[in-house]
């Protein structure tokens, strides 16, 4: 049997199971589940048991990533207070709080129309065409013209910034790691 990688995993039901023994070397060998995907840390996942690694390196390695973790989020929580990451924050809420608040406003009052206004909302404005159907399909407008308008103002006002912050994070991050990737 053979991993995603190429190379042999031995014979058997399973990826854990033994070689079987045709005369070719100890009874005894041990396989070795050399598969890039397999987390060995990750309990309750196909653990390797007897030839896994031993109790005393897991919580040593979990030190060092909450360690590691406590540094990051250092870093987040100072990116988080910096001038640039409010000013981006800053110009996100001005673009969405009034365009979630007028989009809502047209919405409801479209429905409350249509409610307490039956009348108003069947008159004819084209053959078969009412005030009703143009107020609906207003609706799908309105969304099209919201969603390019958010895309526009985020290409324009806010991705560059957010891009320089993201950066200047995952800089500050990689030389807590030492460089790794």
């Amino acid at each position: 049997m053979q991993s995603s990688n190429g190379r042999s995993r031995g014979g058997g039901s399973g990826p854990e199971s033994m070689p079987e023994n045709h005369g070719h070397g100890p009874a005894s060998r041990e396989v070795e589940y050399e598969d890039p995907w397999y987390d060995a840390l990750a309990s309750g996942w196909g653990e390797l048991g007897e030839a896994g690694p031993s109790a005393a390196v897991v919580p040593a390695a979990r030190e060092n990533r909450e360690a590691a973790a406590l540094r990051a989020r250092d870093v987040y929580l100072e990116v988080q207070r910096s001038a640039a990451f409010r000013e981006v924050r800053s110009r996100y809420r001005r673009f969405v709080v009034p365009a979630v608040a007028a989009f809502l406003a047209w919405y409801l009052a479209y429905v409350v129309t249509a409610t307490t206004a039956p009348r108003f909302m069947a008159q004819p404005v084209s053959g078969a065409v009412n005030v009703g159907m143009l107020a609906g399909l207003g609706q799908f407008l309105t969304t099209f013209l919201l969603t390019w308008a958010y895309s526009w103002h985020a290409r324009v006002r806010r991705d560059r910034a957010a891009l320089e912050l993201r950066w200047d994070t995952q800089e500050l991050t990689r030389g807590l790691r030492g460089g790794e990737l």
